[in-house]
C-alpha cells in the first residue's frame, strides 16, 4: 500500500504546526514562484531595439543584459539554495523578491548600458530566490512520482509564462517606453511578494535545517557531486533545456529567414510549440499512474533523439520542408515536456535532506548548461541544420547518460493520484518563521 510521500522517520517537529494549503493553492503559488525568472528573461525581449537605440549602443551590446540575467539566476540559485537550507525557505524567499523588485527598480532608471547590465544580473539573482525555493519545497513535501506529478503541474506555469511574456512586454510598449517594462515587473514582484507572505507555510522546519557555515555548505555541494546518479539526473534536466534554449535561440533565424514567416505567422508557429511541450508535461502526470518517472524518461530520450536524427538527415538533404522541421521539432518539445518535470523530480527524491542546495544546483545548471549550449546554434550557421545538430546532441547524451546510469526506479508510491499530492499535513509544514 502506497503510502503519504510526505510522511516520513523525520524527527517530530515544532509543536506550532499548521495544515499544509490545499493541493490546488500549492500549486497556483509555486507556480507564480517559478514564473518570475522566465518573465524577467522573456518579458523585455521586445524593448531590446528600443534600449540600444536609447542608450546608443549596439543591438549585440544591448543582448548582453540577457546574459547577465541568465547568470544572475544560474549564480543566485546556488547561493539562495544554502541560505534557505540553513534559514528556511521564508526569509531567503521574501529577501530575493525584495532585491528582484530594487533592481527592477535601478533597470527603469537606468542611465545606461553598464548599469543597466548590472541591475539586470541582479534581476537575475531575485529571481532565482523564488524558482529555488519554490522547487525546494517540492522536495520538502513530496519525492518519487508524487513529486514528478507536482513538478508536472509547475511546468505548465513555466511554459506559460515564455510565451506570454513577450506578448506583456509589447503590449506595455505600445502605450509607454521600456522603462515601463520593468515597472511592470515591479507590480508583479510585488504580488508575488504579498501572495508568499500570506499564503505559503514554512515548510523546513528547525529541526531539519543545516548550519550556515561555509565549509558545510561545501561538504554539502561536494556530497551531491559524489552522488553519480544524481549529477547526471542533473545533467538530464540541463540538457533538455538546453534543447528548449536551442529552439528559442534558433527558430527566429529558421522560420523567419529560411522560411520567410511573417512575425505574426512565426508567433502562432512558436506558440503551437510551446503548446505541444506544455500538454505533454500534463500527460505526464496520466502516465506517472502506470510507470516510473525513470521508465517515462528513457522513453521520451529515445523517441526525440530518433526524431533528431531523422531531423538531422532531412536538414543535410535539404529535405522535408516546412512541414517536416515543424513536425520533428514539436516531437522533440513534446518529448522534453516528459524529461523536464521527472529529471528534477528524481533527483531531489534522492537528497530531501539538502532539498534547497540541491534544487540549487539543479536549476543553476539548467540555466548554465542552457546558456552555454544556447549560442551554438548561432556558432554554427543559425540555419536547420544547426538547430537540428544543437537539439538532436542534447536529446542523444542526455539518453546515453541515463541509460549508463542506470538510475534505479522508485514505485513506492506509483499508485498516488493526483487528488492525493496534498492532504491535511498538520504536523508535516512548520508554521511560518
Amino acid at each position: 500500500m502506497a503510502t503519504s510521500p510526505h510522511v516520513d522517520d523525520r524527527p517530530a517537529l515544532s509543536p506550532i504546526v499548521t495544515a499544509a494549503p490545499s493541493r490546488l493553492r500549492m500549486i497556483v503559488v509555486l507556480g507564480a514562484l517559478v514564473a518570475l525568472g522566465p518573465l524577467t528573461i522573456d518579458m523585455y525581449l521586445p524593448a531590446l531595439p528600443g534600449i540600444a537605440d536609447e542608450l546608443g549602443v549596439s543591438s549585440s551590446i544591448a543582448q548582453l543584459t540577457l546574459t547577465g540575467t541568465l547568470a544572475g539566476l544560474a549564480l543566485g540559485q546556488l547561493v539562495v539554495g544554502p541560505l534557505s537550507d540553513s534559514l528556511g525557505r521564508r526569509r531567503p524567499l521574501m529577501a530575493g523578491i525584495v532585491l528582484h523588485m530594487l533592481a527592477s527598480i535601478l533597470c527603469m532608471f537606468a542611465p545606461d548600458i553598464a548599469l543597466l547590465g548590472l541591475a539586470r544580473t541582479l534581476q537575475g539573482m531575485g529571481a532565482a530566490a523564488a524558482m529555488v525555493v519554490a522547487i525546494a519545497v517540492v522536495g520538502d513535501l513530496f519525492s518519487g512520482t508524487a513529486a514528478a506529478t507536482v513538478m508536472s503541474r509547475l511546468m505548465l506555469m513555466l511554459g506559460v509564462a515564455p510565451v506570454l511574456a513577450p506578448s506583456l512586454g509589447a503590449v506595455v510598449l505600445l502605450h509607454a517606453s521600456w522603462h515601463w517594462v520593468f515597472a511592470v515587473l515591479v507590480i508583479l514582484a510585488g504580488g508575488l511578494l504579498l501572495m508568499a507572505a500570506l499564503v505559503l507555510p514554512e515548510t523546513l522546519p528547525v529541526a531539519h535545517r543545516r548550519p550556515l557555515r561555509v565549509r558545510g555548505i561545501a561538504a554539502t555541494y561536494v556530497s551531491l557531486f559524489r552522488d553519480v546518479r544524481f549529477v547526471v539526473l542533473v545533467v538530464v534536466a540541463a540538457l533538455g533545456m538546453s534543447g528548449l534554449f536551442a529552439y528559442i535561440s534558433g527558430a527566429a533565424f529558421v522560420l523567419q529567414g529560411g522560411y520567410g514567416l511573417d512575425q505574426q505567422t512565426f508567433a502562432l508557429v512558436f506558440g503551437a510549440g510551446a503548446v505541444a511541450l506544455i500538454a505533454t508535461t500534463q500527460f505526464n502526470v496520466v502516465l506517472l499512474r502506470r510507470f516510473s518517472p525513470q521508465r517515462i524518461m528513457v522513453w521520451a530520450l529515445a523517441v526525440a533523439s530518433l526524431a533528431g536524427v531523422v531531423f538531422v538527415g532531412l536538414a543535410v538533404a535539404e529535405v522535408g520542408g516546412l512541414v517536416g522541421f515543424l513536425v520533428l521539432v514539436w516531437v522533440i518539445l513534446a518529448a522534453m515536456g516528459l524529461v523536464l518535470p521527472n529529471a528534477p523530480a528524481v533527483a531531489l527524491s534522492r537528497h530531501n535532506e539538502a532539498a534547497g542546495t540541491a534544487a540549487a544546483l539543479l536549476g543553476a545548471a539548467q540555466f548554465g548548461i542552457g546558456a552555454a549550449v544556447a549560442p551554438l546554434v548561432g556558432v554554427l550557421g543559425n540555419d536547420e541544420f544547426a538547430l537540428a545538430l544543437v537539439m538532436t546532441a542534447a536529446t542523444v547524451v542526455a539518453l546515453v547518460a541515463l541509460l549508463v546510469a542506470r538510475v534505479p526506479e522508485d514505485r513506492a508510491d506509483d499508485e498516488l493520484g493526483d487528488e492525493d499530492i496534498v492532504e491535511d499535513t498538520a504536523g508535516s509544514v512548520a508554521e511560518p518563521a
